[in-house]
């Protein structure tokens, strides 16, 4: 008897929970993002937000947690009721980076199930306009001539836009200053403002200010040049090696989220991702629109983890 009464509680549970994912969701979904308000993350995800919100019939509201590389934000939705309710708008750093740059990371990667690439973006090597540096040459003889004295911002310790200053101090031996800020605004407007000398920016970030004729790029990261600034060349043609990396932003949720969910939410993000005007917007900020498969998406988290995991242990730059 007992066992026939475990059997039907098991399987009321199993239908109680195919229901509530067939009518999720019932209430507003919250985006956290791990990275300032008006960050490069920031921007693109509240583009996002109102299509999605428009498409599942419930508001969705981005919810900004900057701080300790993307790791806070993480954290909270790691923790999170596995339910749809708690999104994380993940990226580079936090999901790929971190499980390297950081001992004691509070999460790990089962922690998250990986759905869909919001946008990828190169980063990009910017000076301050007022700035006499008007090429990477000129940067790493300023550099040389004053050590110590040239500093870069970041959005963050751990971050790509730190690690690639990292690379360019390992690959050229120049002695440069490291300055975090709580994301990737800040950071960025610390370059504008001639507060540090340079800095490897989200292109999506300091893109609205290269036009505005405040920031002057020297370079992009990427394997190839970007349509937007046509006439910057890449790092890899200028000389550097293993600077051909790009950054991306994507969405995750706990761990044990029903199946159904994890369907339903994936085939809503994908779908607004190829709206026209969404990725018309994606692309004025200077990113690719994103919306692979979730398995390919999955793919491209671990194969990062892992290569950024290679580069941080070869050059011994964990951050804790």
């Amino acid at each position: 008897m007992f066992k026939r009464l475990t059997l039907a509680a098991a399987a009321w549970l199993c239908a109680t929970a195919a229901i509530a994912a067939d009518a999720w969701p019932t209430r507003p979904i919250t985006l956290v993002v791990p990275g300032a308000a008006g960050g490069s993350t920031d921007i693109p995800a509240r583009l996002l937000a109102l299509k999605l919100g428009e498409r599942l019939g419930q508001p969705v509201i981005v919810d900004n947690r900057p701080g300790a590389g993307g790791s806070i934000g993480a954290s909270q939705v790691a923790r999170a009721q596995p339910d749809g309710y708690t999104v994380l708008v993940g990226n580079t750093g936090s999901n790929a980076i971190n499980y390297t740059a950081y001992k004691k990371l509070p999460y790990r990667p089962e922690d998250f199930v990986a759905l869909t690439d919001m946008i990828s973006f190169s980063n990009v090597l910017v000076v301050p306009q007022a700035s006499p540096v008007r090429s990477l040459d000129d940067l790493l003889k300023a550099a040389r001539q004053a050590p110590g004295k040239l500093s870069f911002s970041s959005a963050g310790v751990g971050q790509t836009t730190h690690l690639m200053g990292e690379l360019l101090r390992e690959r050229t031996g120049v002695d440069v200053v490291h300055v975090p800020y709580r994301g990737s605004a800040p950071a960025t407007a610390a370059i504008v403002s001639g507060e540090t000398q340079f800095m490897f920016d989200n292109l999506t970030a300091s893109l609205v200010h290269i036009k505005a004729g405040k920031l002057h790029p020297i370079a992009v990261t990427g394997a190839q040049r970007e349509p937007e600034l046509p006439n910057v060349p890449t790092t890899t043609e200028l000389g550097l090696q293993d600077f051909d990396k790009v950054g991306w932003m994507g969405f995750f949720l706990p761990a044990q989220t029903p199946p159904a969910v994890v369907r339903k939410l994936t085939d809503g993000l994908v779908a607004v991702l190829r709206d026209p005007e969404v990725a018309r917007r994606y692309r004025e900020l200077g990113g690719r629109p994103g919306g692979m498969p979730q398995a390919q998406f999955t793919q491209l988290v671990d194969n990062d983890r892992k290569s950024w995991g290679a580069l941080i242990t070869s050059r011994q730059l964990q951050l804790d």
